[in-house]
Formats: C-alpha cells, structure tokens, sequence
C-alpha cells in the first residue's frame, strides 16, 4: 500500500494526448467511411431505403411433375420479370443452380482432394467419376408468343437475350421448360433431394432450388450473377407464385403457399384441417395409420396439389406417402398462422411431439424482435435434409433411433435447426439480404435471434452459439485460419463459425454489454421493419444499428467484422494509494501495526533461538536515549501541527479527507487487438463487490494499454475483468489480481468393455419395458 498527500487546491491531471495524423489514419476508432459505399438517393446515410430505391419484381405460373419411378421431375414455367430500376435492360439472368450436380460442373472441377494413404471403397468412389447425371436439361425458352429466345448457359446461369431492349417500368413475359434428375441427398447432398426407405421402398422428396429462378438486378451489383458453387446460397426478386405440382395420389404434398384444391384431401382430413386453423395444439391431419397405409398400398394414380404464395422471393415443396401431417394455430400481433409439421414416421416419437410447437413458438419469439409474422402458414418437414430454409417452409433433420429413444444432443438439435429454419423466414426470406455475397446477413442475424429464441423456450437453454464463452475456442485459433467476417461466402474456409457463430455473438455482445438491450433491441427492430421485403446490403445494416441506437459503433464492426482480431484484455497490474490524514494518532497507529505484522526474517526467528541475550542486555549501561526512544508516539507538538493544518483546509477538502478513500491504479493490455468495453469486478475485502463498465472509447488514445483509477470508500481484496465472460476474451488466466489461475481438467477412464453403451433414454425405456423393437418403426 502507497500514501500520497492531498494538497489543498492541487488537481489529479488526467493526460491529454495530441494524436498525430498518422496515428489516427490507423486508429481502431477512426470511422467507416472509407470501406462503406457513398449514401444516395436509393440508400441514405441514416442506413434507410432512400426515397428512390427501387426493386426488381418475378411471378411465376408454374407446372411441375414429379415421377416417383425414375425420381425426375418435369416442369415449364411461365416468368413475369417487371423491370422497376431506371435502366434499360438487353438482357435477363436466370439461376440454374441444379446444375452443381453436372459431371463438369464449376463446383466439381474447383473441389481440391488428395488421394489418402488407405484409401477405402467408398473413397474411390467418391473420387471416381460422377455417375450421377444431374443438372437441368433446358428443353425450351420462349417468348410469350412462343418465339424462341436465344440464351446461354455459363455453368449455374443461364442469360437470355431479350428480342427489344426492357425500359423502365416496363414487363417481359417468357417460358422455360426443363427436365432434371432428381439427386440422392444422401449421395450428392444438396439443399433437396431424395431420401430412399428400405425398410418400406418408399421416397420422400424435399424439392429445393428446383426450378430456373430470376436472379437479382439491383442498384448496387446490377447483375447478382456470381457463379453457384454450393455455399453463397442464393439472391431472389420478390414475386407472387402460383404452382402446380402433380404427384403420385396418395402423395401428401407440403409446400409453401396456400392449397388451393382441398378436394386432393379426404373429407376426415379436411375436417381435421378446419380444426387445427383453431386449436392451440397440434392437431393431426394425415395420422400415423393413414401414412402406414399408404406406404403398403402405393397407388398407382395421379393428382395435382396447386397452392398460390403473394410476396415471397422464393419457392420449395415435400412430397410423400409416408407423410404424417400434423398442425396449430398460432396468433402474430392478432393475425392466424398455421403452424404445421410433416414427417415420416422414422421420425416420431420425437417430432410429433415438439416440431409444431417448435414452430408456434418461433414465429412468436422472432416476431417480438422483428416484425410481425407476414404469411398464412409456416411448416417444417423431416427428412434427410439437415436444415434448409425457404418461405413458408424448411426442411430439418433430428431422427430417434430406430427403438424410439433418443440422446439429450438428438432432441435439442432438432429443436434448434427447426428453431433456425423456420426462423429464415425472417432472415433472408423477409429481409431480403444477398447470401450469395454475404453469408452473415442471413446466417449471423438469423443464429444471434435463433439463441434468443431458445433462451425463451427452456430456462439456460443449451445453446450451441450465442454465448461470448462459445466463441473462444475459434476466436483463438492461428489467424492464418479465419477470415473476416466481411468475406465473400464461397471464399470462407470455416463457414460455421465464421458467417453463424461470430456474427450472433457479435450481436449478443453488441445488445448485452457496449449497447444494453433497450438500445439495441429498438435499433434491431427498426433495421428489419425499413428493409422488410426489400434488399438490405452490409452498410444498411451497419447504418441503421448506429442511427437508431444513436451509438458511433464504426469501432465495433471495424474489428468485428473487417478484421480476425480477438479480445485479450490483461490486467498487468494494481497499485494501492490510500490518503495520509496527517493524523498522527491515525497515522502512527496504522504504521505500528503494519510493522508490528511484518513478518520476521530467517534470520531473526533463528537469533530468538541462538543469541540468548545480546550485550546491550547483558550491560545495561550501554543504553541511550535511542534504545528506549518511540518515534511513533504521539508528542503534543505532533498534535499542535496537525490542528494547524485541519484548519487550514475548507470543509469540503476536510470532509474529503475524512472519508479515507483507497485509490486504485490499475494497468490493462488489450493484447489481442480486438478493442472492447471494459468491465471491472471489484471484490471488497468485506465480501462485497462492485461492477463497473467502460465504454469501448477508453482505448481510443492508445488502443494497446491504458490505466485507470478506481476510488471506494472501502479496500479492494482482488479485481477481475470480464468476469461474466461476456467479452469473449480468449484468456482468462490474466484477468485477475492477484492472478487466479482457471483450472484445466483431465478425466480417468478405466478400461471399459466393449461395446456401445445406450443412451439415458434407452436405458429408462428398458427399465419401464417402453423400449421399440430394433426394425419395427
């Protein structure tokens, strides 16, 4: 512990740095300007839509037939394509991103691989030639008189050239009917696909980017006619559709859109229907009887499911016999929604138990954070698609095993994938972002809502992002690893954490810790109720957040997002003032006691025990004045200049002084590079403790290393930054002092026989004798 005096009248400086110019070109708080376009009349510099901004607009007549024998698909289409920009158009681009699955396709002539040293069969076949034919075979382009159109393919786009130039505000109509093979997903993978059953020989089709799609025209790329290559998903126009499907009969179809033709269901099923528009419950539509049925039966016959969809940028649909349908209302800021949910049934007991609600409950949540839920229905289908988004409709894996247990990871996983699917529907199917450029606009967003979704369906939900903690491990890995955040998606390497788990911890950090959530919650809002259907691009987002928070935030999405910095804040050091009251019966009482607590040395503990008298008590007259003189005993002149001196002082420098504050200087590295608010945990010596946070602007003069000084009333046993680890701070051994080591663990295994061990479920099922037959589904 130091003293320092206080003088009466004398100032604490505070350092006021001249930053030269250099140092403020590189500044970690110097602003966006630079890296963000120039706002215009389209996009304003508030981050809202400008009072000219415009979209393109694409409906859709489609006819589609699945055959069930050969698993193909026939379709033509007819495209309204309405040119709303101020420029003139000679051509049109159309997304063919079937055509992935080509033998030559862009996707398989960049994949990179090697030859492992013990190749298996199934590694040479996967690297042998593709033998799936795959792709669209493009029968016909027409204009709408039906005059062919000259067109060219260049891999997963396809342009058609126009017969007279397209002027503003003007419409082109045109057809294209097409052909394709339907892809395994459990071969070829893919967003759809097939999914093929043994055990009953039957399929089930979760259709995908199935047809030829307009692609974006907009005011910032023109064209958004980047190549697909797997990963940047796809940009769309918004439009209206209204498709055809027709499919085997006792097919039950689940798209997005609204039926139109109740008649291809059965009397029972339209009643049930009818009820569930009502019942705060999921209500079953094709039972499980029905759906055992027709996997036994498979008609031979035909039918023809036509469903309408208004404003959606996009279009999927499920077909199959093995479906059980099941399906709630759910009120959005007094709308009806129907919640539904599709499943074979491998997928029970798991799914008719918690899907439909999974999505009642998703439309609720991510309504509260952004806008009201827009259209009619919301479904989630199971299959072998993992998680695939489009309107209305997702396609999301989950499966028990076969004996209808299931592990904790099983159930919460396909809780947060129905959670995360249906939740696109906000991001980007809503809030329209381009994931082709920019994965993180709808996976980031839509993960950071996703976490706040699951938060509100169970107490400490364990959400797999989200949380700073979750972040660390990738946060600190070589940065020759990561890129930034702002990085084109197909040029990502780990795509998860770089587009999913970075950004919606990002924002987690952003309305937790340097906004606070009423900030940030109305700033987050009002981004998705101006770019609700319309095209957001980064700066919008960026703009926006910062207008409606009233926060200079260019600091936090400069590191976050530009840059693969991390948070490593270091608490280097603490010194200890209190104040010298002048006191000398204060004073001399606190010196006897810290040298009366000193430790003695070695040395004097081994003389008490060696020197049994020393000469000075062996002769006393060898004593002096020194040899009895206390130098902390209080004389009267000691107390005469002490009175001096308290009248000198006002009252109020006097009742300062009286307080004896501590004052603590306190060092602290930003080692990693990554600037953030600082937050201070001060544990007092009495057990309490005080929480203090630091904007993120503390660290604008020198972004390397600051101090700061603290003042209580009361002495501090131990500081500790971050100490809800809510920064993200890849080191947390250097936060503390005194340094307070986190413990690392180990586990001991003891060799345990072979064999697999049943999960929790499977165990409890065999005590109670519930446990399904292995094959019996």
């Amino acid at each position: 512990m130091k003293q320092f005096l206080l003088a009466s009248g004398l100032l604490l400086g505070l350092a006021a740095p001249v930053l030269a110019q250099e140092n403020i070109d590189k500044s970690k708080f110097r602003q966006l300007g630079q890296e963000l376009p120039t706002p215009n009349t389209y996009r304003t510099a508030s981050g809202a839509p400008g009072h000219e901004y415009w979209q393109q607009r694409a409906d859709y007549t489609i006819k589609a037939e699945l055959n069930d024998d050969n698993q193909t698909l026939t379709g033509s289409e007819t495209i309204t394509y309405t040119n709303l920009s101020p420029d003139v158009l000679t051509y049109l681009w159309v997304q063919l991103d079937q055509n992935i699955f080509e033998k030559n396709s862009m996707t398989s002539l960049t994949q990179t691989n090697r030859v492992p040293d013990r190749p298996t069969f199934g590694i040479a076949e996967a690297l042998a030639e593709q033998t799936f034919d795959g792709g669209y075979k493009i029968k016909a382009v027409k204009d709408a008189n039906g005059r062919p159109l000259p067109y060219v393919i260049n891999f997963t786009m396809m342009r058609i050239d126009l017969p007279q130039p397209l002027k503003p505000k003007q419409s082109v109509k045109f057809s294209i009917d097409w052909f394709n093979n339907i892809n395994d997903q459990k071969k070829q993978g893919g967003r759809g696909g097939y999914e093929f059953f043994p055990e009953d020989g039957n399929y089930e089709y979760q259709m995908a980017q199935w047809f030829p799609r307009m692609a974006v025209y907009d005011d910032v790329n023109g064209w958004q006619h980047k190549q697909f290559l797997g990963t940047g998903e796809f940009a769309l126009p918004f439009g209206d559709y209204k498709v055809s499907l027709t499919v085997p009969a006792d097919h039950v179809v689940a798209s997005t859109g609204e039926l139109q033709n109740t008649d291809v269901l059965t009397s029972a099923q339209r009643s049930r229907l009818a009820q569930a528009q009502k019942a705060n419950k999921p209500v079953l539509i094709v039972t499980p009887e029905e759906a055992l049925r027709a996997e036994k039966t498979k008609a031979k016959g035909k039918k023809t499911w036509t469903f309408v969809a208004k404003d959606v940028r996009d279009f999927a649909w499920a077909s199959s016999r093995k479906f059980i349908w099941d399906a709630m209302n759910v009120n959005v800021a007094g709308k009806n929604t129907l919640a539904m949910s599709y499943y074979p049934k491998e997928g029970n007991p798991l799914w008719g138990k918690y899907s439909t609600e999974v999505v009642a409950h998703t439309l609720k949540t991510y309504s509260k954070y952004t806008i009201a839920y827009p259209y009619p229905v919301a479904i989630s289908v199971h299959g072998a698609v993992g998680g695939m988004e489009y309107p209305m409709i997702s396609f999301n894996g989950g499966r028990p095993e076969k004996d209808g247990s299931y592990t904790e990871r099983t159930k919460y996983g396909m809780i947060s994938v129905i959670i995360h699917e249906v939740g696109h529907n906000f991001f980007p199917m809503i809030i329209n972002s381009d994931e082709r450029q920019w994965t993180w606009m709808d996976e980031g967003l839509n993960t950071f809502v996703q976490f706040l979704t699951e938060q509100e369906w169970q107490r400490d939900y364990p959400s797999s992002r989200g949380e700073p903690r979750n972040m660390v491990s990738y946060m600190k890995m070589d940065k020759s690893l990561q890129q930034p955040i702002m990085t084109n998606s197909e040029s990502i390497t780990q795509l998860g954490n770089n587009a999913y788990g970075k950004p919606a911890t990002a924002l987690n950090i952003l309305r937790e810790t340097v906004l606070g959530r009423k900030l940030f919650d109305y700033a987050f809002k009002e981004y998705c109720r101006r770019w609700a259907f319309k095209h957001p691009m980064p700066a919008d987002f960026f703009r926006t957040m910062e207008d409606a928070s009233g926060t200079d935030l260019d600091w936090f999405w400069r590191g976050w997002f530009y840059t693969t910095d991390h948070v490593d804040q270091e608490l280097t050091g603490v010194k200890w003032y209190t104040v010298d009251t002048r006191n000398p019966e204060v004073e001399n009482a606190k010196r006897r006691q810290e040298i009366n607590a000193a430790p003695k040395s070695l040395s004097q503990q081994r003389n008490l025990q060696d020197i049994p008298k020393t000469l000075v008590e062996v002769k006393p007259e060898l004593n002096d004045f020194y040899n009895t003189y206390d130098p902390l005993a209080v004389t009267e002149a000691n107390k005469a200049q002490y009175q001096k001196y308290q009248q000198s002082l006002t009252p109020e420098e006097r009742a300062l002084l009286e307080k004896g504050l501590h004052f603590y200087e306190v060092g602290i590295k930003n080692n990693g590079g990554l600037v953030m608010p600082v937050v201070v945990q001060m544990n007092f010596q009495d057990g309490s403790n005080q929480i203090v946070r630091i904007p993120a602007e503390i660290w604008r003069y020198n972004d390397q290393e600051v101090t700061k000084v603290f003042v209580t009333e009361k002495p501090v046993a131990s500081f500790t930054l971050d100490p809800f680890q809510e920064t993200a701070d890849i080191d947390m051994n250097n936060n503390s002092y005194p340094q307070r080591q986190q413990p690392n663990r180990f586990e001991l295994f003891k060799q345990q026989p072979q064999g697999i061990t049943p999960n929790p479920l499977q165990q409890q099922m065999q005590r109670e004798g519930t446990l399904r037959p292995q094959g019996n589904q």
